[in-house]
């Protein structure tokens, strides 16, 4: 019966094996533990604070690194709110020869902007081996080369770590590293136009790199920056040209988080370049958190800074924040939870099966699953699937304070120009070009058509009628309506083109539109987009490139149309509308203007806006000033305003404390998990079915048994017949 004991003993291995322990794609040490569980699929490439600008590497470096400043986390419209800083600095004011000015000086008459920002005492940066000292106060790891690293790979394997207080030093060296020949920083330009002084640190730090030998180690302290001083040892103080009053936000971005001038110097050390062991792969701060693994192609992991300061959960928020529950933790100790784990996903349908099962506690809606997450209600709105709430997910929605556009190059000698035929051209096909259909069929409806470069969330935006495009949408019965097509034929006509062709030598109107695969796209997006040139008889020819040379064209003005997107760096109007100002033409001073806009009305209404602050006595009139600036815009139609994509995000019910924030990157503190309702909920969902394993099992003896016993009694026929036959001697 040695088959059926086989076959029985393997039917109990299967079925052993079938547990919800053995689907857990976790080691069985984290079971039970404090441990949100999220998922990445790009690789984070920077973590440098001084170089890294994305989102997928501002998901670890927020939680990290601490700049004085930070967004609160329920208040909209958003708000700064101190971080390490004592408060939120305010400027100060002064004339070129020196005397300070009120608070409310036209901004003509400012020479000088002065932050002063005070740290607060007692904060300490997150275990290092670069603060580790010995008993006379020296560095530990002071004169490593690539003998003494043998055997250390990872900066765990380093045998002692030290901390220290954070002080007004580490700011101040950081803002130096913007200005870092090898560092290359994506604000260094602009930031040098600011700065006091930065741009001509960045001249003499180009001059040191070239005459030090290869991958020494070039010491920023023994550089002034004019325009950044140390006042004591909490206080430092940052003076820029003129006014600009949007310099706060950028003190709410790991750009100007502190870095020790001991961990550059750690870093620096020969050998360490060549095991990865760099701050961009090794981040140091004093945030919540601090980095324990790093392998992008697989695992990150975030775990609780030993060292952190301590900071509660928010107790004010918006109007409907205390019914969702967001303020339930009021006061209490942040961060929540102990570690956070950060798998990587490369493919959507894994990353969403894995959730469903419970193993992230959170999911973005890729298109694949969109239908399976969501439905549409019958006034539009996005409603969970009956199995979405069957399972308690969470669904959260907010419009990204994002623009995508399709541009026309203004120096172009069809599309450009601020004549009357040529603006009339681009009126016609901002008509023509359905966004609303575009947005249903391409995005599974998640975002609304643009009607200026402001998304909703940022001031001046408005809803309604008041905001409304009059150029491209008629407002009938309280809702905007895309004017005929009709209509944009007849601008086409006026404007020297009737039915597409010119009105004097009847040939067609041919035009060029540039992009890239990660520009508009697949070809069932361009063929979509030639669809809506043709109902103008307009002939629309896709040039696909690469991204480099796509930028060289832009660069060049070597365009006619080209299609791109903006993420706000803050949330403040004039980080949009700069886009089209003409001091900021991307030929003449290769500026963000891809379009080569240039209007003297709205560049005036422009230079007047960006310098005022929206809250405050002058909120009302910097509102008017732009929406005189978004109705230039909208006639001019320098852009074919696209869409502002909608963010869908689930949460399991056992996740609290979710807001949807585009802006704030620093939420990982906030989140807190109800580890035995997920240990209890993923058992109940990945229970093994066991009836298909035992039908097979039970098929598998159906078959086997008759084959046995037939094998049995063979083998007994043979051993009876055996015996009974005599003995036959050997023949020699």
């Amino acid at each position: 019966m040695s088959l059926i004991r086989l076959a029985l003993l393997s039917l109990l291995l299967v079925l052993s094996a079938c547990s919800s322990e053995q689907n857990d794609p976790y080691p069985k040490s984290e079971r039970g533990q404090n441990i949100l569980y999220s998922a990445f699929t790009d690789r984070p490439k920077h973590l440098d604070p001084v170089q890294s600008y994305t989102e997928d590497e501002i998901t670890f470096t927020a939680q990290i690194y601490e700049p004085p400043l930070q967004y609160h986390y329920l208040k909209r419209p958003y708000t700064l709110i101190p971080a390490t800083s004592a408060a939120v600095p305010l400027p100060r004011y002064y004339d070129a020869q020196g005397r300070e000015l009120p608070a409310d000086a036209p901004a003509a008459k400012i020479a000088r902007s002065v932050y002063e920002i005070r740290i607060r005492p007692g904060i300490r940066y997150q275990p290092h081996p670069a603060f580790a000292t010995d008993a006379t106060g020296q560095p530990v790891y002071r004169d490593l080369d690539a003998e003494k690293l043998r055997g250390i790979d990872r900066i765990a394997d380093f045998a002692e770590t030290g901390t220290r207080e954070l002080v007004a030093d580490d700011y101040i060296y950081q803002i130096k590293r913007l200005a870092h020949p090898h560092l290359h920083s994506p604000i260094f330009s602009m930031m040098g136009e600011r700065i006091i002084g930065l741009r001509e640190l960045g001249t003499a730090l180009h001059e040191e790199a070239r005459a030090l030998p290869p991958g020494s180690w070039l010491d920023l302290d023994r550089f002034p920056l004019a325009g950044v001083s140390r006042v004591d040892r909490y206080t430092y103080r940052i003076e820029l040209r003129g006014k600009y009053p949007q310099f706060p936000y950028w003190l709410a971005m790991p750009f100007f988080a502190p870095v020790p001038r001991e961990v550059d110097r750690f870093y620096s050390m020969p050998g360490m370049a060549e095991k990865n062991l760099t701050l961009d792969w090794y981040p140091v701060g004093t945030g919540p958190f601090m980095l324990t693994r790093n392998d992008p192609n697989s695992r990150m992991v975030l775990e609780r800074n030993p060292n952190f300061h301590g900071e509660t959960y928010p107790c004010d928020g918006e109007p409907g924040d205390r019914t969702a529950g967001l303020l339930a933790d009021c006061g209490k100790p942040l961060p929540f939870i102990d570690k956070a784990v950060f798998s990587r996903e490369k493919e959507a349908i894994p990353y969403w099966n894995k959730f469903l099962q419970g193993y992230y506690d959170a999911s973005g809606i890729s298109s694949d699953s969109f239908d399976q997450a969501v439905r549409l209600g019958v006034g539009g709105d996005v409603q969970l699937t009956d199995e979405m709430r069957q399972k308690g997910i969470r669904l959260l929605t907010s419009v990204r304070p994002s623009v995508f556009y399709m541009g026309f190059n203004m120096l172009d000698p069809v599309v450009g120009s601020l004549s009357p035929q040529a603006t009339k051209l681009r009126q016609a096909l901002s008509i023509a070009i359905d966004q609303e259909e575009f947005i249903s069929i391409f995005m599974n409806g998640r975002g609304i058509a643009a009607t200026s470069p402001l998304p909703p969330g940022i001031f001046g935006y408005l809803e309604g009628e008041a905001g409304n495009n009059p150029v491209v949408y008629d407002w009938v019965d309280g809702r905007a309506r895309r004017k005929p097509i009709e209509l944009a034929r007849q601008l086409l006509a006026e404007a020297g083109w009737p039915n597409g062709r010119h009105a004097r030598t009847g040939e067609p109107l041919v035009l060029n539109l540039d992009t890239t695969s990660g520009g508009m796209g697949d070809k069932s997006r361009l063929d979509w987009l030639t669809r809506q040139f043709a109902k103008l008889d307009v002939q629309l020819v896709v040039r696909s490139t690469d991204f480099n040379r796509f930028q060289e064209k832009i660069r060049k003005g070597a365009v006619q149309l080209y299609y791109l997107g903006w993420n706000a760096d803050y949330p403040d109007p004039e980080n949009f509308l700069f886009l089209l100002a003409g001091s900021e033409g991307k030929v003449a001073v290769a500026g963000e203007n891809a379009s080569n806009y240039v209007n003297p009305e709205f560049d005036r209404l422009f230079e007047q806006m960006k310098n005022m602050e929206s809250d405050g006595p002058r909120g009302a009139e910097r509102l008017a000033i732009i929406r005189q600036a978004i109705a230039l815009l909208q006639h001019d139609a320098p852009w074919i305003f696209g869409f502002h994509p909608k963010s869908y995000t689930l949460g399991h019910d056992w996740l609290h404390n979710r807001k949807s924030t585009d802006v704030g990157n620093n939420i990982l503190k906030y989140q807190r998990i109800d580890v035995a309702r997920r240990a209890r909920l993923r058992q109940e969902w990945n229970e093994p079915v066991l009836w298909p394993l035992l039908a097979v099992a039970l098929l598998l003896v159906a078959v086997v048994l008759p084959a046995a016993i037939g094998y049995r009694r063979r083998e007994r026929g043979t051993a009876l017949m055996a015996a009974a036959m005599p003995a036959r001697r050997p023949e020699v």
